[in-house]
């Protein structure tokens, strides 16, 4: 009789073991991966930092637009799902990563060792170096003249040891370069270190009175950064990014804003 007892006990947690699969299986089960849950919930957030002309920045009709943006955009497409871009101040854009607010960081971030102690980055998407602006009617006449003059520069950025290697004076920092840019042109920094591409980029606008000052100070590999623990999704974005060197996508967006193919070195 105990034991008859003890198998009627039993019967319903067997029942209960046989149809969990089946409930799973219906209600659906958690992804396992960021891939997983970045096609799950149908979209990926990129984040960059919106003052990044002609990368990524807002344009007159407060749209989100530039290379990094058409890129992300693209890549989201060939991943399935929709570009849910989010905007940020550079200076926490990685500790952002890190906490889960946002998927990767597609916003022209350079690949560096220091960086790759505490995130993972994507191959290359372009390539591009670190440039000293300054004003057009500046008396400088090469990089070395910048000893102990005050140069700006975007928190956050490798930039900021190419100011200490050339000896500035004083370093200021700024949230973006439509505000580096804007100081340089009003007198307010002697020197602007930024992206060659930018620095061309707002000589050629005609809203600053400025100019290159030397070739690039050193090559830069840019990447799509992402959590250490994401290697399923970065690994998913470098077959659609090396699809778009292939099949020459990367060049054409490239040349779209940038008027110069910096998807190659």
């Amino acid at each position: 009789m105990p034991t008859f007892t003890k198998r009627l006990r039993t019967l319903p947690l067997l029942a209960a073991c046989l149809l969990m699969p089946l409930l799973l299986a219906g209600c659906g089960q958690e992804p396992r991966n960021a891939l997983e849950r970045v096609k799950a919930a149908g979209e990926i957030s990129f984040a960059m930092s919106g003052g990044y002309p002609p990368f990524n920045f807002y344009n007159e009709s407060n749209e989100l637009v530039g290379f990094d943006v058409d890129v992300a955009r693209e890549v989201a497409g060939r991943l399935g799902v929709s570009l849910k871009p989010v905007t940020t101040e550079w200076s926490g854009i990685i500790e952002g990563l890190r906490a889960g607010a946002y998927d990767g960081i597609l916003g022209s971030m350079a690949i560096t060792d220091e960086r790759l102690k505490v995130v993972d980055f994507s191959v290359p998407y372009y390539y591009s170096g670190a440039q000293l602006l300054v004003r057009e009617d500046a008396a400088f006449g090469a990089p070395g003249d910048l000893a102990g003059r005050t140069v700006g520069l975007v928190t956050g950025t490798t930039f900021e040891g190419d100011a200490q290697a050339l000896g500035a004076g004083e370093v200021r920092l700024y949230k973006d370069d439509t505000q580096t840019l804007l100081e340089l042109d009003n007198g307010v920094v002697d020197a602007v270190i930024t992206d060659r591409v930018v620095g061309i980029g707002a000589m050629n606008s005609g809203k600053f009175a400025i100019r290159l000052l030397g070739g690039p100070l050193r090559s830069e590999d840019i990447g799509v950064a992402f959590r250490k623990d994401d290697g399923a999704l970065r690994d998913a974005v470098n077959t659609a990014l090396a699809a778009m060197h292939a099949d020459g996508t990367l060049t054409e967006l490239s040349m779209k804003w940038l008027g110069v193919d910096v998807s190659v070195r």
